[in-house]
């Protein structure tokens, strides 16, 4: 399933944790994260039992993360981190590819912690 352009805005029934909010939507967890120090503004993902479903980023470089949502749909998210985290962007010590991982990793530690509603 596709995710639409179109952001959706943030709610108090979303689970939060920092940066990430995350809604039960159609079976799947619709997740949004404001990554830190990258040209993306956010990231949002639709993830159904640990793989994702598709994920849509807003700012950055277009067609590099055209191209990273593509090579990651149908992976599981934890196959995902170890292959992305920490990569650098130029000077930065981080990159849109690693904030997508600690995105994942939010995720992961609000799902531990509670339910999603």
């Amino acid at each position: 399933m596709e995710i639409t352009s179109d952001i959706i805005s943030y709610k108090e029934d979303w689970k939060m944790n920092e940066d990430i909010q995350i809604k039960q939507v159609d079976g799947a967890d619709l997740v949004q994260y404001k990554p830190t120090g990258v040209c993306c503004k956010l990231m949002q993902m639709r993830i159904k039992d640990d793989i994702i479903e598709d994920v849509e980023f807003f700012g950055g470089c277009n067609g590099n993360l055209k191209g990273i949502g593509i090579l990651i749909r149908g992976m599981n998210i934890n196959d995902i981190i170890p292959k992305l985290s920490g990569l650098p962007c130029g000077s930065r010590p981080t990159s849109c590819p690693d904030q997508l991982t600690k995105g994942i990793e939010a995720y992961i530690k609000v799902k531990k912690g509670a339910v999603v509603g």
